[in-house]
């Protein structure tokens, strides 16, 4: 039997910051087999399985809306998924009846731009993108298609001042290292993410 936990993840990541891929865990591979059908069942993309093996294992869960869809996954799209992932997993029949708590939670608004969906699901946001041999780039992501991301890049203006708009640059994926989404007040609420927790970033 679980103990099922609905969170949402807000954790930002440097966007510079590389990160060593995880190791390969055959278990957590079994288990994301087992779980996708459910959470593509409920519209929903299955972003990462992991858990921590123990004699009280620990199954955490990251889903994401699709990549067509814009905004963020709420509290009760969460709470539902965690109730019909918890009925799957207790009747896994390969479980060897050892208990575990399931956590699913959303990448939050911190998670790096990575991957082609990552900067669908980033459309009308405000992203800082670390660009490969070239001038790091703030804009408002304007389209995505298969060969890159076009942004309207905000120009710095005097404290005070109306920040200005440029004219539209296309960035092709393969000068892009990264990229982090700019956190805004107004994007909050359809981010499922709380004003009180969450503000403005403070990272360069």
């Amino acid at each position: 039997m679980s103990n099922a936990e609905a969170t949402t993840s807000s954790e930002a990541t440097g966007a510079g910051k590389a990160e060593a891929p995880p190791a390969y865990n055959p278990e957590a591979a079994r288990l994301r087999a087992l779980l996708e059908p459910a959470v593509q069942a409920n519209r929903l993309y299955l972003e990462d399985v992991s858990i921590n093996a123990g004699s009280h294992r620990v199954v955490h869960v990251v889903v994401d809306l699709p990549q067509e869809e814009t905004g963020g996954v709420n509290l009760d799209v969460i709470a539902d998924i965690s109730r019909v992932l918890s009925d799957v997993l207790d009747n896994d029949p390969a479980d060897d009846g050892r208990p575990y708590d399931l956590e699913v939670s959303s990448p939050g608004v911190g998670r790096p731009l990575t991957e082609a969906r990552h900067w669908h699901r980033a459309r009308g946001r405000m992203v800082k993108v670390n660009v490969i041999q070239g001038e790091n780039v703030t804009g408002r992501v304007q389209s995505v298609d298969d060969a890159g991301v076009t942004l309207v890049p905000e120009i710095e203006v005097k404290k005070g001042m109306k920040p200005k708009q440029g004219e539209p640059v296309k960035l092709p994926f393969d000068r892009i290292r990264n990229g982090k989404v700019e956190i805004e007040f107004s994007h909050l609420d359809e981010a499922g993410l709380d004003t009180e927790h969450n503000g403005p970033s403070e990272e360069a």
